[in-house]
C-alpha cells in the first residue's frame, strides 16, 4: 500500500554503476576493482552496482561476475550495499547468476529486462517473478528500453510490486509520467538511472540514483541529494546544472558510458583499463574533452564545497 512518505532506500541513496577494471591484457583486475570500490565508498557512495551496463556485463563471464562481488565485498566490508547485475536474455541463466551472486556476498540483484527476444508484458512479469523466487535477495528492476528493446510498462511494475523481494526500480525509461504513476501507486524505491535526471526524479519521490558519472566524481550526486534533503533546493539545482557538461560528455555523446568512464578514469590515473570488444577505447580527442569537462566541474564544485 502506498504511503505518503518517501520510500526507504534499500541499497543506499548515492550508488555508483561501477566500471569493471581490466588489466592491459584484458583480464579481470580484482586489485584495481578493490581500489576503485574503496575510493568510491570513501568519497560518498553508499552503494555500488557491479556488472551492470557500465560494468560490461555482456562481456564478463559468470565466474568473473562472482569473483568481482567477492573481491569488492572484501574491500568495502559493510560500508556500502553491493547490488550485482544478473540480468540476461535467458531466465534460467539469470536465476543461476542470481544464486551465484547471493553466494558471493551481494546484498541485492539488478535484473534487466530480457533483451533481443522482446517478451510481452505477461512473459516479462513471469520472468521477474521467477528470478525473485529463486534467491533470498531483494531485486532492483532495471528498466532501460533503449538497450533492451522492451519497456517494463508501469502497469507491469505496479503488479510486480506485490512481490516481497521486488523492492526497487532503476529507472532509465525517460518516461516521467510513467515513473510518477508507479510512485503514486506503490512503495517501490525508485533510483534515477540517468545522471541528468537525478534531481528531477528525487524531487518527485525517488530514493536516490545509480550514477555512471559517479565513477569519476563520487561525491557529486551525494551532495545534490544531501542539499535537497537539507532544504537547500537552490544549491541542489545548481550542483545538478554544474554537472551537465560532464554528464553530456560522458553519457550523451556517441560513445557508451562505459567507454567514456574508463577513458576518464585512465586519464586520472585510476583503475579502469581497456574495454572489451566489441567496444573500443575513446580516442585522444574525446579523452581530452572529457578531461576538460571534469576539470571544469571540479574547479566549480570546489567553490561550492561539494
Amino acid at each position: 500500500m502506498k504511503t505518503d512518505q518517501r520510500s526507504p532506500a534499500p541499497f543506499g541513496r548515492a550508488l555508483c554503476a561501477m566500471v569493471t577494471p581490466f588489466t592491459e591484457s584484458g583480464a579481470l583486475d580484482l586489485d584495481g576493482a578493490q581500489r576503485l570500490a574503496d575510493r568510491l565508498v570513501s568519497a560518498g557512495c553508499d552503494g555500488l552496482v557491479l556488472s551492470g551496463t557500465t560494468g560490461e556485463s555482456p562481456t564478463t563471464t559468470d565466474a568473473e561476475k562472482a569473483a568481482l562481488v567477492t573481491a569488492v565485498r572484501e574491500a568495502v566490508g559493510e560500508r556500502a550495499a553491493l547490488v550485482a547485475g544478473v540480468g540476461t536474455a535467458d531466465t534460467r541463466h539469470t536465476v543461476e547468476l542470481a544464486l551465484a551472486a547471493e553466494k558471493a556476498g551481494a546484498d541485492g540483484l539488478l535484473v534487466v529486462s530480457p533483451y533481443y527476444s522482446r517478451p510481452p508484458q505477461d512473459a516479462l512479469e513471469a520472468h521477474f517473478r521467477e528470478v525473485a523466487d529463486a534467491s533470498g535477495l531483494p531485486l532492483l528492476l532495471y528498466d532501460i528500453p533503449g538497450r533492451t528493446g522492451t519497456r517494463i510498462e508501469p502497469a507491469t511494475v505496479v503488479r510486480l510490486a506485490d512481490h516481497p523481494r521486488i523492492v526497487a526500480v532503476k529507472d532509465c525509461s525517460y518516461d516521467l509520467l510513467g515513473t510518477q504513476q508507479v510512485l503514486s501507486r506503490t512503495d517501490l524505491a525508485y533510483y534515477a538511472g540517468c545522471d541528468e535526471q537525478v534531481l528531477a526524479l528525487y524531487a518527485v519521490g525517488a530514493v536516490g540514483c545509480v550514477s555512471t558519472v559517479a565513477n569519476v566524481v563520487p561525491e557529486l550526486f551525494r551532495s545534490v541529494l544531501d542539499s535537497f534533503d537539507a532544504g537547500d533546493t537552490g544549491r541542489a539545482a545548481l550542483l545538478q546544472r554544474r554537472a551537465v557538461p560532464l554528464i553530456e560528455a560522458m553519457t550523451s555523446a556517441a560513445l557508451p558510458g562505459t567507454v567514456t568512464a574508463k577513458a576518464l578514469l585512465g586519464a586520472l590515473g585510476l583503475p579502469a583499463g581497456p574495454v572489451r570488444a566489441p567496444l573500443r577505447a575513446a580516442d585522444r580527442e574525446t579523452t581530452g574533452t572529457l578531461l576538460t569537462a571534469y576539470e571544469e566541474l571540479v574547479a566549480g564544485a570546489g567553490q561550492l564545497q561539494v
